[in-house]
């Protein structure tokens, strides 16, 4: 890897992991791994569904879930957790959304949908960071109707890694769809 460049799988020339690209203006220090992770899932996202066909982004190869799906709940949870980070919890709207996570409008949403829902629930949940008071990391918060312990750093660090847990479950389905496509 060069300083100024990376090449990825393809050996195309691409920028940096945004980690590496310095600060994102605005982010608290202790937060910018939330957000650097945020903005990866974001593009990373985009870039797997940006060549799906429609029937692609929703399709189960082997029974597994679709890629589509994946992106979703992506969205929907990293929502969530951001909104119990805020110590609120989840409204009627949220829970709807949820259910709509596992059974997607007919026709679902297409690849540019699903990357635009992505895209701004990222941009949202960075405008929360930006507004986040360091000083209120280790402040406790209730999840879920349990009302189970955590607390603000918990919550966002999770948000990050689950969302990249998802992200990878994107790319992956992506590539397999594509390989069963022949292209």
């Amino acid at each position: 890897m060069s300083d100024e460049r990376t090449r990825d799988g393809d050996d195309a020339v691409t920028q940096p992991e945004p980690w590496l690209r310095g600060p994102i203006e605005g982010i608290p220090p202790l937060l910018m791994p939330v957000a650097h992770a945020l903005v990866m899932a974001r593009e990373d996202v985009a870039a797997a569904l940006e060549t799906l066909e429609p029937d692609e982004v929703w399709a189960r190869p082997g029974g597994a879930a679709s890629a589509g799906f994946h992106g979703m709940h992506l969205a929907g949870s990293l929502d969530r957790l951001f909104t119990y980070a805020r110590g609120e919890q989840l409204s009627e709207e949220q829970f709807a959304a949820l259910a709509r996570e596992n059974s997607p409008a007919d026709p679902p949403p297409n690849a540019r949908e699903l990357t635009q829902l992505v895209e701004t629930t990222v941009e949202k949940a960075l405008a929360q960071l930006r507004a986040t008071n360091p000083d209120t990391l280790l402040e406790p918060r209730e999840v879920g109707r349990q009302r189970l312990p955590s607390n603000v750093i918990g919550l966002l660090f999770h948000a990050a890694e689950h969302s990249m847990r998802h992200v990878g479950q994107v790319v992956t389905t992506a590539k397999v769809v594509r390989g069963l496509a022949g292209r």
